[in-house]
């Protein structure tokens, strides 16, 4: 076949990959080209060493579908690494990397004084915190999209912003690039974030001293209402806090009638914080509540390969991928580890391989520690059952969710074998299959049972 046309057919095959896969795989498919198609088997190469593995691994089955349904019907799909083509995405990504430095140094030169000045005195931002350096995968897709969106356009769609999710997961991240974004393109505006347990102390602080308390109030308001973009970080802390919260209901109007952004975050969504009032609840609410969730695999692996490219560190997809799969909790977890196993090799002057990261972060050993004994414990604790009811032939719903769990669990988190768990749970070899795969079925759908089963490897991993 000629190649222009087997270009045109890995072309089709292309634009329906991407509508289907999470954005995290696009800059490992979006490189590779065609250079054949001959009995049944269909070649590209690719110039990311890494992408052979992670295609093959979570999408070599459904790009041989997507051929199929478009009537190109394959034996293999063959994917070759071309040293060539490395040189050349190399040679481009640095041509790009060198754009964008110019490109930031002529901002920061023209924007340099007054926005430094602006960071440091007033708006209290971190600059590592930039929409550049967050990677976008399907757990924060929505919510980056949204605060994207609020850095170019503040108060006029999405207002209040109220990201929310659990610890380590890149609120804060979100919430500072907006500031970020808008000091070096919009400069004149006035940006200030804050966390909500330093706001408190600051509060608690002017009401106790002594002297004139109403001037000291004054300047205190004035701080937080003469902006254009509040940012207010862990809005849970505000619970259960009257002045505090009445001071942020006040703040919070006047902001907002004065057609003001305002951004914030919380572990919690508005409806699940303990204490709050309604008129602050109904407010935080007003504008688009959004969730960031844990990371999946692809964009743990992205997250690492980034912090890798940044330190300008050569290292195997085997240690991505060890790293990835033993850090799932959150990005600040993750990116703890990658520090630790960065922090040992320089000292150390070692070369960062599989087995010299498995000798710093001791995962395997830790892994060890997690018996089938508490798995059935504690998630027939959390599901108010019993580990004999696990075992008995009892189909009651929540004996049976507890059970279902309980057997993922052992399988994800300690590797047992079906047989071995089906001996443990004194049930049959299918049936623990069945629980299984009805349980990896679910949490493609089910966001509840997701934050179950998060909250319940936290757990095991602190009873072990």
């Amino acid at each position: 076949m000629e190649i222009v046309e087997v270009k045109s057919i890995w072309n089709k095959v292309k634009d329906e990959i991407i509508k289907n896969v999470p954005a995290t795989s696009h800059p490992w498919i979006m490189p590779m080209e065609a250079v054949g198609y001959e009995n049944g088997i269909f070649s590209v190469i690719t110039g990311q060493s890494f992408a052979i593995q992670i295609i093959r691994k979570n999408h070599y089955q459904q790009i041989l579908d997507v051929f199929s349904s478009l009537g190109y019907p394959l034996k293999k799909f063959d994917i070759i690494y071309d040293e060539n083509l490395s040189k050349e995405l190399k040679k481009q990504k640095e041509k790009e990397l060198k754009a964008q430095k110019k490109a930031e140094e002529k901002s920061l030169k023209e924007t340099a004084f007054d926005g430094m000045a602006k960071m440091q005195s007033q708006s209290n931002l971190n600059l590592k915190y930039k929409f550049e350096n967050f990677v976008v995968g399907d757990n924060s897709k929505l919510a980056h999209a949204v605060a994207y969106n609020v850095a170019q356009h503040p108060a006029e769609k999405y207002n209040p912003l109220f990201i929310y999710g659990g610890s380590g997961l890149g609120k804060t991240h979100l919430m500072q690039a907006i500031g970020h974004y808008t000091l070096f393109n919009n400069p004149k505006l006035k940006v200030r974030y804050i966390k909500t347990e330093d706001y408190v102390n600051e509060l608690v602080d002017n009401l106790r001293k002594g002297g004139d308390t109403n001037d000291r109030m004054a300047k205190f308001r004035q701080k937080y209402r003469n902006v254009d973009i509040l940012l207010i970080d862990d809005i849970q802390f505000v619970e259960s806090k009257g002045r505090t919260m009445e001071e942020i209901f006040h703040t919070f109007d006047t902001l907002y009638n004065k057609n003001k952004q305002i951004v914030i975050t919380s572990d919690k969504k508005p409806k699940d914080i303990p204490t709050l009032p309604d008129r602050l609840r109904t407010r935080f609410e007003m504008g688009i509540v959004v969730d960031i969730t844990p990371p999946d695999y692809e964009t743990r692996v992205a997250i690492l390969t980034n912090l890798a490219e940044q330190l300008g560190l050569k290292i195997s997809f085997e240690v991505y991928d060890y790293i990835a799969k033993n850090f799932e909790n959150n990005v600040r977890e993750l990116e703890g580890a990658f520090n630790k196993v960065t922090a040992y090799a320089d000292i150390e002057n070692a070369e960062i391989t599989l087995e010299y990261v498995k000798r710093v972060l001791g995962c395997d050993t830790n892994q060890k520690k997690i018996s089938i004994e508490t798995v059935a414990k504690v998630c027939s604790e959390f599901y108010g059952v019993t580990v004999k009811d696990l075992k008995s032939p009892a189909r009651a719903q929540k004996i049976s969710d507890a059970r279902k769990v309980s057997v993922y669990l052992a399988r994800e988190m300690i590797k047992l074998s079906y047989e071995d768990i089906a001996e443990y749970f004194e049930k049959k070899h299918p049936t623990i299959l069945y629980s299984y795969q009805k349980v990896k079925d679910e949490l493609k759908t089910d966001t509840k049972l997701k934050q179950t089963i998060r909250e319940l490897k936290q757990a095991i991993k602190s009873n072990s």
